[in-house]
Protein backbone atom coordinates (compact mmCIF):
# COMPACT_ATOMS: atom_id res chain seq x y z
CA UNK A 1 0.00 0.00 0.00
CA UNK A 2 2.66 2.32 0.68
CA UNK A 3 4.54 1.42 -2.25
CA UNK A 4 1.61 2.69 -4.22
CA UNK A 5 0.62 6.04 -2.25
CA UNK A 6 4.06 6.92 -3.50
CA UNK A 7 3.97 6.11 -6.77
CA UNK A 8 0.88 8.41 -7.31
CA UNK A 9 2.56 10.85 -5.24
CA UNK A 10 5.62 10.75 -7.68
CA UNK A 11 3.42 10.62 -10.87
CA UNK A 12 1.14 13.66 -9.51
CA UNK A 13 4.42 15.55 -9.07
CA UNK A 14 5.65 14.53 -12.18
CA UNK A 15 2.09 15.38 -13.67
CA UNK A 16 2.44 19.30 -12.24
CA UNK A 17 6.12 19.67 -13.21
CA UNK A 18 5.31 19.01 -16.92
CA UNK A 19 2.50 21.54 -17.06
CA UNK A 20 4.22 24.44 -15.68
CA UNK A 21 5.62 27.04 -18.45
CA UNK A 22 8.67 26.00 -19.69
CA UNK A 23 10.33 28.95 -21.40
CA UNK A 24 8.50 32.18 -20.34
CA UNK A 25 10.47 34.39 -23.35
CA UNK A 26 8.60 32.28 -25.90
CA UNK A 27 5.35 32.76 -24.40
CA UNK A 28 4.54 36.47 -25.53
CA UNK A 29 6.49 38.69 -28.18
CA UNK A 30 8.33 40.96 -27.31
CA UNK A 31 9.33 44.52 -29.03
CA UNK A 32 13.22 44.38 -30.41
CA UNK A 33 13.27 47.27 -32.14
CA UNK A 34 10.70 50.85 -32.29
CA UNK A 35 11.79 53.89 -33.98
CA UNK A 36 9.40 56.85 -34.47
CA UNK A 37 10.27 60.47 -35.78
CA UNK A 38 7.55 62.79 -35.37
CA UNK A 39 8.78 66.52 -37.37
CA UNK A 40 6.72 69.58 -36.69
CA UNK A 41 7.03 69.98 -40.22
CA UNK A 42 3.72 67.60 -40.93
CA UNK A 43 5.84 64.33 -41.45
CA UNK A 44 6.55 61.08 -39.21
CA UNK A 45 8.04 57.99 -39.45
CA UNK A 46 8.01 54.78 -37.91
CA UNK A 47 9.23 51.58 -37.27
CA UNK A 48 8.56 48.36 -35.00
CA UNK A 49 9.99 44.67 -35.06
CA UNK A 50 8.97 42.06 -32.30
CA UNK A 51 10.28 39.07 -31.32
CA UNK A 52 7.48 36.54 -33.06
CA UNK A 53 8.29 37.94 -36.45
CA UNK A 54 6.47 41.12 -36.80
CA UNK A 55 7.53 44.24 -38.67
CA UNK A 56 5.84 47.64 -39.65
CA UNK A 57 6.93 50.37 -41.56
CA UNK A 58 5.47 53.49 -42.30
CA UNK A 59 6.05 57.00 -43.22
CA UNK A 60 3.48 59.77 -43.54
CA UNK A 61 2.79 63.77 -44.42
CA UNK A 62 0.71 66.06 -44.54
CA UNK A 63 -0.42 67.35 -48.21
CA UNK A 64 -2.07 70.47 -48.79
CA UNK A 65 -2.02 71.88 -45.24
CA UNK A 66 -4.42 74.40 -44.38
CA UNK A 67 -6.29 74.02 -47.42
CA UNK A 68 -9.79 72.71 -47.85
CA UNK A 69 -8.08 69.54 -49.11
CA UNK A 70 -5.96 68.96 -46.47
CA UNK A 71 -5.40 65.10 -46.20
CA UNK A 72 -3.11 62.81 -44.71
CA UNK A 73 -0.71 60.38 -47.72
CA UNK A 74 0.57 57.74 -45.38
CA UNK A 75 2.76 54.51 -47.30
CA UNK A 76 4.41 51.60 -45.04
CA UNK A 77 4.21 47.79 -45.09
CA UNK A 78 4.06 45.15 -42.68
CA UNK A 79 4.88 41.60 -42.49
CA UNK A 80 4.38 38.49 -40.23
CA UNK A 81 4.64 34.79 -39.61
CA UNK A 82 1.04 32.96 -40.47
CA UNK A 83 0.23 30.61 -38.68
CA UNK A 84 1.53 28.12 -41.92
CA UNK A 85 4.90 29.56 -40.95
CA UNK A 86 5.13 31.29 -44.16
CA UNK A 87 6.21 35.34 -44.12
CA UNK A 88 3.00 37.52 -45.34
CA UNK A 89 3.64 40.92 -46.10
CA UNK A 90 1.57 44.04 -46.88
CA UNK A 91 2.64 47.14 -48.88
CA UNK A 92 0.32 50.03 -48.58
CA UNK A 93 -1.02 53.39 -49.16
CA UNK A 94 -3.50 55.51 -47.29
CA UNK A 95 -4.54 58.84 -48.64
CA UNK A 96 -7.77 60.63 -49.34
CA UNK A 97 -8.65 57.70 -51.90
CA UNK A 98 -8.95 55.39 -48.84
CA UNK A 99 -6.48 52.39 -47.69
CA UNK A 100 -4.62 50.56 -50.33
CA UNK A 101 -3.47 47.33 -49.45
CA UNK A 102 -1.13 44.75 -51.85
CA UNK A 103 0.21 41.94 -51.19
CA UNK A 104 1.00 38.00 -52.46
CA UNK A 105 -1.72 37.02 -50.99
CA UNK A 106 -4.23 39.86 -51.04
CA UNK A 107 -6.75 39.35 -54.72
CA UNK A 108 -6.51 42.50 -56.65
CA UNK A 109 -9.22 44.76 -55.87
CA UNK A 110 -11.55 46.70 -58.52
CA UNK A 111 -10.27 50.21 -57.30
CA UNK A 112 -10.63 52.58 -55.23
CA UNK A 113 -13.18 55.13 -55.92
CA UNK A 114 -14.35 58.27 -54.20
CA UNK A 115 -18.19 58.87 -52.82
CA UNK A 116 -19.63 61.30 -55.63
CA UNK A 117 -22.52 62.92 -52.87
CA UNK A 118 -25.14 65.39 -53.41
CA UNK A 119 -24.90 68.66 -51.72
CA UNK A 120 -28.02 67.67 -50.04
CA UNK A 121 -26.66 64.40 -48.83
CA UNK A 122 -24.08 65.92 -47.44
CA UNK A 123 -25.93 68.35 -45.57
CA UNK A 124 -28.25 65.72 -44.47
CA UNK A 125 -25.17 63.56 -43.48
CA UNK A 126 -23.56 66.41 -41.53
CA UNK A 127 -26.71 67.33 -39.56
CA UNK A 128 -27.73 70.08 -41.63
CA UNK A 129 -30.91 68.42 -42.93
CA UNK A 130 -31.79 68.51 -46.58
CA UNK A 131 -32.58 71.44 -48.66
Amino acid sequence: MLIMKTILILCGIFGIALTKPQNLLNAAAYILRYDFDNSILGEFSFGVETSDGFKHEQTGKLKNAGTEDEALSVKGSYSYVGPDGRTYTVNYTADENGFQPEGEHIPPSAGVKKLQLSPAAIASLSGGGIG
